[in-house]
C-alpha cells in the first residue's frame, strides 16, 4: 500500500507543478490550438503569418466550406469579399475584425462574426495576442472569396 500511496504523490506532485496558472497563457500571445497549425497562407494575402487548415472540403453535397486559420500576433488577412458571405468562430485569441467604412471591431474566445455577402472585409490577431478561428463559408457554389489589397498599418492600429 505504501508504494501506491508515494506513487499517487509523485504524480500529483508532477501534475500540479506542470499545470499552467488558470487564465494565463502558457507564453504571451499565445493560444490554445484544437486542430492542427496547417499551411502558411501566401504572403500576397496575408501580412504577418497566417495558417489555413482545411476542416471541411469544398464539394456539391454540403456547397460549404469550412477550416480553422491560426493568425499569430499582428497578422491579418488583406481586404476580401465572399460572393456568399462567410462566418467566423473566434476559439482563442484576441483579434480584430472591419468591414469598410465601419470601426474596427474586437474578437475573442466565443465571438460568432457574421460577414454578408460581398461585403469589402478583413480579420486577423492584435497585435500582442494571436487569433484562432473557424471559417464558414456557405453555398460554395457562388463562388468562395475575392481577395483585394492589403491592410494599411494604418487601418490595422486604428481604433
Amino acid at each position: 500500500m505504501r508504494p501506491f500511496i508515494l506513487f499517487f504523490c509523485f504524480a500529483a506532485s508532477l501534475l500540479i507543478a506542470c499545470e499552467p496558472t488558470a487564465g494565463e497563457p502558457a507564453s504571451p500571445g499565445a493560444v490554445q490550438a484544437i486542430f492542427p497549425k496547417g499551411q502558411k497562407g501566401p504572403a500576397e494575402l496575408f501580412t504577418g503569418n497566417a495558417y489555413n487548415y482545411g476542416l471541411v472540403p469544398m464539394d456539391s453535397t454540403y456547397t460549404t466550406l469550412v477550416g480553422n486559420v491560426y493568425f499569430e500576433p499582428g497578422a491579418r488577412s488583406n481586404w476580401h469579399t465572399h460572393p456568399a458571405g462567410q462566418i467566423l468562430i473566434i476559439t482563442d485569441g484576441v483579434g480584430y475584425h472591419q468591414i469598410e467604412g465601419q470601426p474596427r471591431e474586437t474578437l475573442r474566445k466565443g465571438d460568432v462574426v457574421q460577414c454578408p455577402p460581398n461585403v469589402k472585409h478583413w480579420h486577423g490577431a492584435s497585435e500582442e495576442t494571436g487569433l484562432q478561428q473557424l471559417y464558414i463559408v456557405p453555398n460554395t457554389e457562388k463562388g468562395v472569396v475575392n481577395w483585394m489589397e492589403p491592410v494599411t498599418d494604418e487601418v490595422y492600429t486604428a481604433q
